[in-house]
């Protein structure tokens, strides 16, 4: 049995730091010890750079784990109980000049006097991503241990803080396809949230070019089936030195750690609970990425999908279903930085605005979302419509919807070069300014280039190409796109525009074209727990083309471009209470559409209600800017029934 056997089979921490200091020159990599002393990485670094680099690891700490510091001048060995002077141990350190590694130690003696004003940093390496292959069943890199793991520097920026700031860097291991989930639930167990993998797939979405040319370490090999799996490494520590360019600066070489007992750093990460052990999921297979969701998350996400892809109004939307698409648009809005919203249905056309009710709210409600995940959020939307969303956007900031503003952009469209300008810094496809684009309910471009409503109008003249936007989409790396509807011409649904045109009634015609990445089906908004009943008020006039629960008036209107002369609504529930009469109470003042009389209902009755979401929601006001206030109530109401306020 080799050395390195041994050192793995759990020799006596005394025995392993006997051998260290006898510099046997077998031991080049602890990085798979799974019991006794655990290794640990040093980073040393000038007393007044303390705070700043404390900062910046509990900033990044996935790939900067800090296990302690010590007092300037001073070792910390003692409080870790590691090998006792790594100043004249076979270790070996990088040394740096002004950002530059100038060379390699393995004393440090030499350097007695300027290590009395400079601090050392302690950096937790116990979790091996070889020991969750030895866990899962999976044969090990490299059975000789003798060198490190390839490294790659990726184009993924760590949080800066104070004069640090420097890209991710990552080790990787080639996994068999149907191994990802045992390997991730095994370094789930071992390592807890530490050991889970930042990245499985495409290493070209990490800025990866080349696998076979790693920025530290030897080179690893995919066999055919294998899938790249990333996790954040502590070498991190040495593009931060680098980057705060300091005078003279200390690092432990990769492959060459320290030894600490801490009991805490013995004891194994706690298992997690059945619920909450971690899926892998494919995202896309081009480029090929995978994600990680807990058991829980995946089932709430699974119910979630059945709730909203009812279909009350009976339009076929259950034809255009595809299974877990909201599962992967989630997942891959979860990976995004940066995403453009876009919404707009012009379906009123003799109105002013013409607008659909039922995109904004739920725009503004993922915006919402995003912002409180620490995501920039943007919006694109029709120039004529820019005043109008520029209203919503402030009441909603005012009332508490929105954390801040969401920026509004306009695009009128051009050649294909516009849109890569619009959607890149300089044009420049390596730098996108946003990664993911979401529309929901946003009229769709037809084979024809025409935008449809769903009784065959041609809008076109109401809707500008931000189609281009997410067919540009298409061709620059890493960046995907969502698209929400109920009937088959919303943008987006280009991905199920087979099944629109033979299930959906002037399906033919009205098919939009542009496909995104992932299309998400909303027949109906569940607003209510699932375990509760309906309350009242949202049981008038259930609509159900993607609007969901809608005080809307329980009989077709004349003046709606969309009625077919036949009742969507489900039954009335509340006694002398009129879908109408809630819209004219809730909206009063001329209209420019006649407004039917419910033949019903008697002339006197009135409504609390106000008006719900729909798709073919109530005309809210003669004026753009009456209506613009109207549609504010309307979205400050539903988003704020959603969040519970």
């Amino acid at each position: 049995m080799s050395l390195v056997s041994h050192l793995r089979s759990g020799l006596l921490p005394s025995v392993i730091r006997s051998c260290i200091r006898r510099s046997q020159p077998s031991i080049r990599n602890l990085s798979g010890m799974t019991r006794g002393p655990q290794p640990a990485s040093v980073v040393v670094l000038h007393r007044s750079l303390e705070a700043a680099f404390d900062s910046f690891c509990q900033a990044n700490h996935g790939p900067l784990p800090l296990l302690g510091r010590s007092e300037p001048g001073t070792w910390p060995w003692s409080a870790l109980d590691a090998v006792a002077d790594a100043r004249s141990s076979c270790l070996q350190f990088w040394i740096y000049k002004s950002g530059l590694c100038t060379g390699s130690l393995t004393s440090l003696e030499e350097y007695s006097e300027q290590l009395k004003d400079m601090v050392t940093f302690v950096l937790d390496c116990s979790f091996s991503p070889e020991e969750a292959c030895k866990a899962a069943g999976l044969p090990g890199r490299d059975p000789a241990g003798h060198w490190p793991a390839a490294a790659y520097k990726t184009t993924v920026p760590c949080s800066p803080s104070a004069g640090f700031g420097c890209p991710l860097v990552v080790t990787v291991r080639p996994i068999p396809q149907d191994q990802l989930g045992r390997l991730v639930q095994a370094s789930c167990t071992l390592g807890g949230e530490r050991g889970l993998p930042i990245h499985i797939g495409n290493p070209g979405l990490l800025g990866i070019k080349d696998l076979a040319r790693p920025d530290y370490g030897e080179p690893v090999t995919c066999q055919p089936g294998d899938v790249p799996v990333f996790w954040p490494s502590q070498l991190t520590s040495l593009e931060a030195i680098s980057s705060c360019q300091t005078p003279l600066a200390f690092a432990s070489a990769p492959g060459h750690t320290i030894l600490a007992d801490r009991r805490d750093m013995e004891a194994p990460a706690a298992r997690p609970s059945p619920e909450d052990m971690p899926e892998v999921h494919r995202i896309s297979q081009d480029p090929l990425h995978y994600s990680i969701a807990a058991k829980s998350a995946v089932k709430k996400i699974r119910d979630l999908e059945t709730l909203i892809a009812v279909d009350p109004g009976s339009r076929g939307i259950g034809h255009l279903l595809c299974q877990d698409e909201l599962l992967r648009a989630s997942l891959s809005l979860s990976h995004a930085s940066s995403v453009l919203l876009t919404t707009g249905f012009p379906t009123h056309f003799t109105h002013e605005p013409p607008e659909e009710n039922d995109g904004p709210p739920g725009t503004l409600a993922l915006g919402a979302f995003l912002q409180a995940l620490g995501k920039k959020v943007s919006m694109v939307v029709d120039r004529r419509a820019l005043d109008l969303h520029e209203k919503l956007i402030e009441e909603a900031v005012e009332q508490g919807v929105l954390k801040s503003r969401i920026p509004l952009l306009t695009y009128q469209g051009g050649s294909e070069g516009e849109a890569q300008a619009f959607l890149c810094e300089d044009g420049d496809p390596k730098t996108p300014r946003f990664d993911h684009l979401v529309a929901i309910e946003r009229a769709g471009r037809a084979a024809d280039g025409k935008y449809y409503n769903a009784r065959k109008v041609n809008i076109k003249h109401l809707v500008d190409p931000i189609d281009d936007l997410f067919l540009a989409a298409h061709k620059i790396p890493g960046v995907s796109s969502t698209g929400v509807g109920d009937g088959g011409n919303e943008l987006g649904m280009g991905k199920v525009k087979e099944a629109v045109r033979r299930h959906i009634r002037n399906g033919a015609v009205i098919a939009c074209d542009v496909e995104a990445d992932f299309a998400v089906i909303a027949g109906g908004d569940a607003l209510e727990h699932p375990d509760e009943a309906p309350r009242a008020q949202w049981c008038l006039g259930r609509r159900g083309h993607g609007g969901g629960w809608a005080a809307l008036p329980r009989h077709p209107r004349r003046d709606d471009p969309e009625a077919d002369g036949r009742h969507h609504g489900a039954p009335v529930t509340i006694a002398n209470v009129c879908g109408l009469h809630a819209y004219r109470e809730a909206m009063p003042g001329p209209r420019s559409g006649a407004v039917p009389q419910c033949p019903q209902c008697p002339a006197t009755t009135a409504s609390p209600l106000s008006p719900g979401l729909g798709h073919s929601g109530p005309f809210l006001g003669r004026r753009s800017t009456d209506r613009a206030l109207g549609l504010q109530k309307h979205v400050s109401g539903h988003v704020r029934r959603i969040f519970g306020l």
